[in-house]
């Protein structure tokens, strides 16, 4: 049988069809409890935003998920395997992808440099993952021998998201990727986005913008204090009076 070919954001068949499962997560830094009792799923090939006002845990949440920070209870499963409290690298194995908000890129390296970054673990030849993120991200192709500090705003992130996809995940955790961003470059980001989850990734997106985030999620989380306060799909909660005054503005 022939392999299938993997495009950026398609994954390995051993990776395909993972669900992510997050039961009753409580999480934070030096003993402090920033997430509270968090439970929530991510289906295989969807997108879910969780969206919150400042200091509400979301950001958090991705980086407890990623095993970046401490966790005190709860558990997180990526389809039969059990990952809580796993180190990045080993979440990285499993196919979990995770872009930060901020640091998001080695300034001092070429755009492809910071490509091969992302691509430390893969054994073999690069070629055909540059070619596929380039196709994904044309800006980046155009620039490749760029220092990555010369870039803009939107093309940090574009790159930050590439090197994420470099190991062709099944599942990619974006923390805030239109923040400090203009608004024509936040609907290019969120183009992206939506361009690989079409490719077959699962996306957990924590985003400060909660229209553009629930326009385009499947399911949306909405956190306060740390705590899960809604659920549901990410267009009623859009159009949902009370999460419009709350956190739409009105």
């Amino acid at each position: 049988m022939t392999a299938e070919p993997a495009t950026a954001g398609s994954t390995p068949a051993a990776q395909r069809g993972r669900e992510l499962v997050v039961d009753s997560l409580v999480a934070g830094y030096l003993g402090l409890e920033i997430v509270r009792s968090v439970s929530l799923v991510v289906r295989p090939g969807e997108l879910v935003a969780i969206i919150g006002p400042n200091g509400s845990g979301k950001s958090t949440l991705l980086k407890a998920i990623f095993g970046l920070v401490s966790i005190y209870g709860g558990s997180i499963r990526f389809g039969s395997e059990d990952i809580t409290g796993a180190s990045p690298e080993r979440h990285v194995g499993l196919g979990v992808g995770f872009t930060p908000q901020t640091d998001n890129v080695f300034p001092n390296l070429t755009i492809e440099e910071n490509l091969e970054m992302g691509a430390y673990s893969v054994v073999g030849d690069l070629h055909d993952r540059f070619e596929d993120i380039y196709a994904l991200f044309p800006a980046l192709a155009e620039r490749r021998r760029v220092a990555a500090g010369n870039l803009s705003g939107g093309q940090r992130q574009m790159l930050a998201m590439g090197r994420a996809l470099m190991t062709r995940p099944s599942l990619l955790l974006l923390d805030e990727p239109s923040a400090g961003l203009s608004p024509k470059l936040v609907d290019i980001v969120f183009e992206h986005i939506a361009a690989i989850r079409e490719r077959g990734a699962s996306i957990v997106l924590v985003e400060q913008n909660a229209y553009a985030a629930l326009s385009l999620c499947d399911r949306g989380y909405v956190l306060a204090m740390g705590e899960k306060q809604l659920e549901g799909p990410g267009v009623a909660l859009r159009d949902d009076p009370e999460i419009r005054r709350l956190y739409l503005g009105g």
